[in-house]
């Protein structure tokens, strides 16, 4: 085979893959601009006009604007979180030399492989006993404790990268360990501390079973509570619901678009040493 006519199966491919991909999206999009009665008349029309914007009015008159505020607050407090204590996690265990360095990491890595659903009811049980259940303080301790393992392993990774030269050079010069860990290490991390953010704000982003377990008022609920809500009050108009879908995805989509470069290079990073 050619290797122009490789060149040329593979973006075929590629495109296929595009328009399978990418047909959903656009037809999402398309009907959340769609009258309920042009939705019926022409429900699989890509293009329906005039634009209808009186389903994204809708959405906000019903709460949405409440669980992405919700959704914000928790997912930016997570994500800090998460990174300040990965980071302090990761320098002693990547710099420092002691004797619980190795079981230490490893009891880290662990966490990576406990089953989210085995905790739902010690996690509900305990929320409730300290008073807190019903409030997203109640989804800030899941959230960051499922999300340090994968965030420690990598910043672990690139911190054991850092060439010694650098931190033996600021020593001499009088750097203590605190001076080292944000002069040095943190600057150095950025791809891999832009890894962390991206992928947990994704997946707080997105998080649905702690939320529904933990979470009751609609005050207090996020937005993928807030979007199955929705399910329930608009699962005949289609249009409004579309609508709700295609704001809720619009930051993820966001996300991949600027930043998958940051994601791919972090994670190969991480995952590769030498």
């Amino acid at each position: 085979m050619s290797k122009h006519l490789k060149h040329l199966l593979t973006y075929v491919v590629a495109l296929l893959l595009f328009v399978f991909m990418g047909y959903p999206f656009l037809y999402m999009i398309s009907t959340s601009f769609k009258s309920l009665e042009s939705f019926f008349i022409e429900p699989f029309a890509i293009l329906s006009w005039p634009l209808n914007f009186s389903n994204y009015t809708e959405v906000f008159t019903m709460g949405l604007g409440r669980y992405f505020m919700n959704s914000i607050i928790i997912s930016v407090t997570a994500v800090t979180l998460v990174v300040l204590v990965a980071a302090l996690a990761s320098y002693p265990i990547s710099r420092l030399k002691f004797k619980m360095n190795r079981p230490l990491f490893l009891l880290f890595i662990a966490g990576m492989m406990l089953p989210i659903h085995a905790t739902l009811i010690p996690i509900f049980v305990l929320t409730q006993n300290l008073g807190i259940y019903d409030s997203l303080l109640a989804l800030l301790g899941p959230y960051i404790a499922f999300a340090l393992p994968i965030s420690i392993f990598i910043l672990t990774q690139f911190m054991q990268e850092v060439p010694k030269e650098l931190e033996e050079a600021a020593m001499i010069d009088g750097c203590g360990h605190i001076r080292i860990f944000w002069n040095i290490m943190v600057p150095m991390t950025i791809p891999a501390i832009s890894t962390i953010v991206i992928y947990n704000f994704i997946h707080i982003w997105t998080e649905f079973i702690f939320a529904l377990v933990l979470i009751s008022s609609p005050g207090n609920m996020t937005l993928p509570l807030g979007l199955q809500r929705f399910y329930d009050e608009f699962s005949v108009n289609v249009p409004a619901l579309m609508a709700a879908l295609t704001l809720a995805s619009m930051p993820i989509l966001l996300v991949y678009i600027f930043a998958q470069e940051k994601v791919v290079k972090g994670l190969a990073g991480g995952a590769v040493k030498g």
